[in-house]
């Protein structure tokens, strides 16, 4: 009987004792696939194992904009995951989603787990931060857009495959000797919403929108029918009639014109590196953007793209303590090191990009530092970034313009009039909703 009663007693405190080291699962969702997903799963996979309290499922959901709709959509329907990744045109709308957001440097001081935002890039962490400087979301896959080109064709073109083209003139030229050498498209570009108008005014330190670009207030109203927004896009409207500029789609659509050896030319997101590594086959460079040189100021710096990671509001302590912990792990020195390199993004900490110097990684892999570059400079009120409300609609409408820009369908000022009158309606009906 006491043998019995021994038995059920240790077994008792043995189940208590497993339930109490019982692991917290954590829900992360994110927009990463190919090479990338692959990295993503990998870090999770390495954080898991780093530690027993707490176990993170990384789960794909789609293109960025697709996995933001079903995050919003799940905390209506109160089963939001713990962790979103949002690209960064999503940041306003997530900013202003009053109750549903957890801030991060928030959460991180509640726990007990300081989150420093001055362990961060300063074009990194101003984005991502409030008004009064702290944290709201984690950054993470911080990108900025770059030129990379085929140095194989370029060879096969007469070319200079150790002097790429730095102004839009250059570029034109370059394309019609790669077209007269065989390819089927000299240049091409992803996300043209993001690299041909909300980046061009930064790097040509032209305001986007009023209002700083709309971190001055939410009464910002965009400005691209100005005259260099119309001449851009006049010159590469001549490039695609000519034949050397080739609209590849929307988001990420073209890169298979660039990896698929097609073009020869391409700007594209600094993240892009990983894919074109593992899928291109061919020698490529990589080169800051190109930009008109009769513009005063240009280039100036590029903007943050990519995306960081949200945390839904209405979790438990443990919750908060393991995101938080997991934060902590992807921001550390070594991992922002190694996701820089593998990946091409940004390293989001200063002691990242320091690890990534000083390792020799820059001088084995030329072209490697052109992101961090771009993105070192003193910003001014019209390249911090752009910060508008509706952003990922307007980028529809814009991109939507563009299509009928590039088919020759609307002059370019047309065009450029259209996506101001309708993305002005978007940005008035988000500041009366946030009112």
């Amino acid at each position: 009987m006491r043998a019995k009663l021994l038995a059920l007693t240790l077994a008792s405190a043995f189940a208590g004792m497993g339930a109490a080291h019982a692991a917290t699962d954590i829900n992360f969702w994110h927009s990463m696939q190919g090479a990338l997903g692959e990295r993503v799963n990998a870090l999770v996979e390495d954080f898991n194992k780093s530690q027993s309290d707490y176990v993170v499922h990384a789960v794909y959901k789609g293109t960025y904009g697709e996995s933001m709709n079903a995050g919003i959509a799940a905390f209506r329907g109160g089963n939001a995951p713990d962790i979103l990744q949002v690209f960064e045109v999503g940041t306003a709308t997530m900013m202003y989603a009053k109750g549903a957001v957890q801030p991060v440097q928030e959460m991180s001081e509640q726990v007990g787990d300081p989150i420093n935002p001055d362990d961060f890039l300063g074009a990194v962490a101003s984005y991502y931060s409030s008004p009064e400087g702290k944290l709201v979301s984690m950054p993470f896959n911080s990108s900025t857009p770059v030129f990379y080109y085929n140095k194989d064709a370029f060879k096969k073109a007469g070319l200079d495959a150790d002097n790429p083209p730095k102004t839009w003139e250059e570029v034109a030229e370059a394309g019609k000797k790669l077209r007269a050498a065989g390819l089927e498209c000299g240049y091409t570009t992803s996300w043209p919403s993001w690299i041909q108008l909300e980046t061009f005014g930064a790097w040509h330190n032209t305001p986007y929108a009023s209002q700083d670009n709309g971190f001055g207030g939410l009464d910002a109203r965009l400005q691209i029918d100005k005259p260099l927004f119309v001449r851009h896009l006049t010159f590469l409207s001549d490039m695609a009639k000519e034949g050397t500029f080739t609209y590849g789609g929307r988001g990420d659509a073209s890169n298979a014109l660039f990896t698929g050896g097609k073009c020869g030319m391409f700007t594209g997101s600094s993240g892009n590196r990983a894919n074109i590594i593992k899928t291109g086959d061919f020698e490529f460079g990589t080169s800051s953007l190109p930009y008109h040189a009769d513009v005063a100021g240009a280039p100036q710096n590029s903007i943050i793209g990519g995306a960081s990671l949200w945390v839904f509001a209405k979790k438990t302590p443990e919750v908060y303590k393991g995101v938080t912990r997991f934060f902590k792990f992807i921001s550390s020195p070594e991992q922002a090191a190694s996701w820089h390199q593998a990946t091409g993004y940004v390293p989001v900490t200063k002691a990242g990009f320091e690890v990534t110097q000083k390792s020799g990684f820059y001088d084995k892999n030329p072209g490697s530092d052109v992101a961090v570059k771009q993105l070192d400079a003193t910003t001014t009120e019209n390249s911090r970034g752009i910060r508008l409300g509706y952003l990922p609609q307007i980028r529809d409408i814009e991109d939507g313009e563009m299509e009928q820009i590039f088919a020759g369908k609307v002059t370019p000022e047309e065009g450029l009039n259209n996506m101001v009158k309708r993305g002005n309606e978007l940005l008035v009906r988000f500041e009366r909703s946030v009112k």
